[in-house]
């Protein structure tokens, strides 16, 4: 793999950030006595829908029709109604324990960090949020571009606030629409997965085993 790099490209569900599990977190007035693995159904559709829709989340209005798309999923699923308010009150993230030291350390090594990832207009508020947001140099949603990944042009957004071409930055990520975006865009990529089998299975070793140019 070529290197040195002079910036990281890193996607967010599943390489800095998780999901909480929302089937744990519906209140308990809208789950009631549902089997839990109904839940856990009705709320795997509905984060299916969602991530196949999430770059129309453009602006509060669009983000709330889509909400209620997403919300009327999770109804139908449970067979009961269930609105945006206790939908959202379900859906929370955290970040992975090793993603913050992570970008800490590539900020020391004078590396730019840049997010690149399939969200509404609302992430850079969830980075906020969780505290990852200081520790990164931009934020590239599909929904700001218009473009979701695997589209070329969404890791071109991501090398423009990086200040570097393809050949200097590197992409992180755990889904197939990273690896064939950046290959695409003339991006080296590792994939992470945090149970093995995969380039990298942690952050931290992202870091250490990629040579870094600042």
């Amino acid at each position: 793999m070529p290197a040195p790099y002079r910036a990281c490209l890193i996607d967010a569900l599943g390489t800095m950030v998780r999901l909480l599990p929302p089937w744990d977190r519906l209140p308990a007035a809208v789950a009631g006595d549902l089997p839990r693995e109904r839940v856990r159904s009705a709320f795997a559709a509905e984060m299916r829908f969602y991530a196949a829709n999430s770059e129309r989340g453009r602006d509060a209005r669009s983000l709330a029709g889509l909400r209620r798309e997403a919300a009327r999923i999770l109804s139908d699923g449970l067979g009961r109604e269930v609105g945006v308010a206790a939908m959202m009150e379900a859906i929370a993230f955290e970040p992975y324990p090793d993603a913050a030291p992570a970008l800490e350390e590539l900020r020391r090594r004078g590396v730019r960090a840049v997010c690149v990832s399939n969200w509404d207009f609302e992430l850079p508020r969830v980075l906020e949020r969780i505290g990852l947001a200081p520790l990164l140099d931009g934020v590239v949603t599909s929904a700001a571009t218009g473009f979701r990944k695997p589209d070329p042009r969404i890791f071109a957004a991501g090398l423009a606030i990086a200040g570097c071409e393809a050949p200097e930055a590197i992409h992180v990520g755990d889904g197939d629409e990273d690896v064939e975006g950046a290959r695409v865009a003339g991006v080296d990529v590792l994939r992470i997965d945090r149970g093995g089998g995969a380039d990298v299975s942690s952050l931290a070793e992202m870091v250490e085993s990629i040579e870094w140019k600042p």
